[in-house]
Parts: structure tokens; C-alpha cells; sequence
């Protein structure tokens, strides 16, 4: 019983250090992150996991480790932050891989980079021509980037002349059926003025929505618990 009392301890243990060693290097999304930077969690991971699993670990030992690698990672990337160049020898650079519509093999070589990948990052990208594209640039993280050529870009208003509004960012109200009094502040709002607005609509109370968010022209969007359509989609085969 001691046993797995120790193991669930030794978990807890590795969890709560990988969750404070993860907000403080503050790393962005997944997407985003360099081949340096997921070594850098997969180490981190395999240290707390050995630490999770392993009843004969020192546990001191391997958080050490742990904080003494995240320190390490931490200190590489402030001084990634003032160097370019170091920055670009440990984040790598971009690589043009599709020039004018032609595909730059010579570069694709250079980073065993090939076609299939090519083709798929396109696709993600919704160009499935590559002679519509003037540049496809292959990310450190990476990504693939890719400017169309100008004749194959969308229209916008812009392109038109028509003239926009400003459309800015909708506020959050309200999540999961609370209410986020601090958006309601900030846009010169009350609760009294949205519990009348939520009245209107036929809901008592916000515990009854799953959503609402104001635009910046004041329209309040509702989407509440109770899904009313009558025929649901099924995409599922």
C-alpha cells in the first residue's frame, strides 16, 4: 500500500513542478514552437515522467534536474532574444522551397524536406496549384508560409475601393454560465443591464447560457444550453 501511496505522491509531485516550470518558460502554442523547444519539453517531460514512475527515483534529484534544464532553457532563450545570430543558429530560419511556381529541390534537400510534406502543407493552406504561388517559405518551426501570386489572390474590399467599418473584437459576457463582470465594465455595462437583456430574450438567468458575447456595435450574441435545431447534422459516416 506504501507503495502506490509513494507513487501517486511522486505524480502529484512531478505534475505541480512541470505545471510551475511550464508557466515560467511561458512557451507559446505547440504549433509555434521550434525543434529546440520541443526537445526541450520532451526532455523536461521524460524527467517528470521517470521521476512519476520510477518508485526507486530520488525525488529532490530529479526536480533539481527538472528546474536546472528549464533554467538552462529559460537563459538560452533571453540570450536568443538579444543575439540574432545565435537565434538563427539554435531556431533555424526560413527557406524558400517554391520560387515563381518552380520548387526549389536543391533547398528541400538541404533540410530533408520533401515533396509529399510539400504538397500537404499546401493543402492545409487551401492552394492545391503550385504554379499559383509566387513564394512558399518553409518556417524554423516548421510551418510552411505561403504568398500567392497576385493574380491568383482574393478579392477584397479594399481591391474594390468599397469603403469598411471598424469592426474590432467581440467581448466575452459570458462563459459557461458566468458571468465575466470585468468585460462588462470595460464596454461601461452592468449586471442590472444584463440580466433586462438576457429577460428579453426569454432566459432567467445567465447559469442557463453557455455563451454570450457583445460586438463592438453593442449586438449581443446568445447561445445557450439547449441546442434548437430540430434536425441535427450528423457528418459521421
Amino acid at each position: 500500500m506504501e507503495i502506490y501511496l509513494l507513487g501517486v505522491l511522486k505524480a502529484l509531485i512531478a505534475f505541480v513542478v512541470i505545471l510551475i516550470l511550464a508557466r515560467w518558460l511561458n512557451k507559446e502554442q505547440l504549433s509555434h514552437l521550434t525543434f529546440y523547444d520541443w526537445i526541450v519539453g520532451i526532455t523536461i517531460g521524460s524527467i517528470a515522467a521517470n521521476l512519476a514512475t520510477d518508485p526507486e527515483s530520488r525525488t529532490l534529484e530529479h526536480v533539481v534536474v527538472m528546474v536546472v534544464f528549464s533554467a538552462a532553457a529559460y537563459l538560452t532563450g533571453m540570450i536568443t532574444e538579444k543575439s540574432r545570430p545565435l537565434r538563427k543558429l539554435i531556431e533555424g530560419e526560413p527557406t524558400v522551397v517554391i520560387h515563381n511556381g518552380r520548387i526549389l529541390e536543391h533547398n528541400m534537400a538541404k533540410l530533408h524536406y520533401n515533396v509529399d510534406n510539400l504538397l500537404s502543407q499546401l493543402r492545409e493552406k487551401n492552394v492545391f496549384n503550385i504554379e499559383d504561388v509566387e513564394f512558399a517559405l518553409l518556417e524554423g518551426n516548421g510551418g510552411l508560409s505561403v504568398l500567392l501570386k497576385s493574380q491568383k489572390r482574393p478579392v477584397t474590399l479594399s481591391d474594390l475601393g468599397a469603403p469598411t467599418n471598424y469592426e474590432g473584437l467581440p467581448s466575452e459576457i459570458i462563459v459557461d454560465g458566468q458571468v465575466i463582470y470585468q468585460n462588462l465594465k470595460q464596454n461601461q455595462l452592468d449586471e442590472q443591464w444584463l440580466i433586462a437583456e438576457l429577460r428579453k430574450r426569454g432566459y432567467n438567468s445567465p447559469r442557463d447560457i453557455v455563451l454570450a458575447t457583445l460586438s463592438a456595435d453593442g449586438q449581443l450574441y446568445i447561445d445557450d444550453k439547449k441546442d434548437g435545431n430540430e434536425h441535427m447534422v450528423d457528418v459521421s459516416d
